[in-house]
């Protein structure tokens, strides 16, 4: 009887080291392997050459993100000066003048701006009932909905972006009843991290 309690313990022991192993490499592993594929997508951004690695007897892995990130950091610091802005702006009318381009940059442009920038006390991250009553998803607040549509319907409808767990990039566009949609209270940052860890992660009550 001992031996088979030791045995039972033994295996009981066994398996919750091994679930605490599996929880602690997921999330270890999971990293890994999404930084390996932005090293791997970085390495062909930058035309081979101006890629430092190239001309190295060594290759240093993500060398090119940081060169990525340093010239985002440079282009955002630019923008921000009087000759960066008067040069953006004049991008920004090219780009507005081109037919089939100006649909698409004036898209990402929009929805850019709504994602990052929270004017005054305006919220964008909102609770609604989705796929089906009782079922709740947090999704982001586009925009009040106006014309054709709002004729048609006769009601105020907000457009929502819902978005996949764990790939937030891609998801839903849904229009909901104005009185249907709950503004909550945490930031576009906060809720983008509990999106993409399948709601793991839960934002501080505030």
């Amino acid at each position: 009887m001992a031996k088979k309690r030791k045995k039972k313990s033994f295996a009981l022991k066994l398996r919750n080291y091994f679930f605490t192993g599996v929880v602690v490499l997921i999330p270890i592993g999971f990293t890994l392997y999404l930084t390996k594929i932005l090293i791997s997508v970085s390495s062909r951004l930058i035309p081979s050459e101006i890629n430092p690695n190239t001309y190295l007897h060594f290759s240093i892995p993500g060398l090119e993100i940081v060169l990525t990130i340093i010239f985002i950091a440079i282009v955002g610091y630019l923008s921000l000066s009087f000759l960066g802005k008067k040069f953006l702006q004049i991008i920004d009318d090219l780009f507005k003048r081109i037919p089939i381009l100006r649909t698409i940059y004036s898209a990402f442009g929009t929805m850019t701006e709504t994602f990052t920038q929270q004017k005054g006390n305006k919220k964008s991250v909102v609770l609604i009932e989705y796929p089906r009553k009782g079922t709740w998803a947090v999704g982001f607040a586009t925009k009040d909905n106006k014309g054709e549509i709002k004729n048609k319907t006769n009601r105020d409808l907000v457009n929502v972006f819902v978005p996949t767990t764990p790939n937030p990039t891609s998801g839903f566009l849904l229009m909901f009843p104005k009185e249907d949609v709950i503004y909550l209270d945490m930031s576009f940052e906060e809720a983008s991290k509990f999106i993409v860890s399948a709601g793991t992660s839960n934002p501080k009550t505030k």
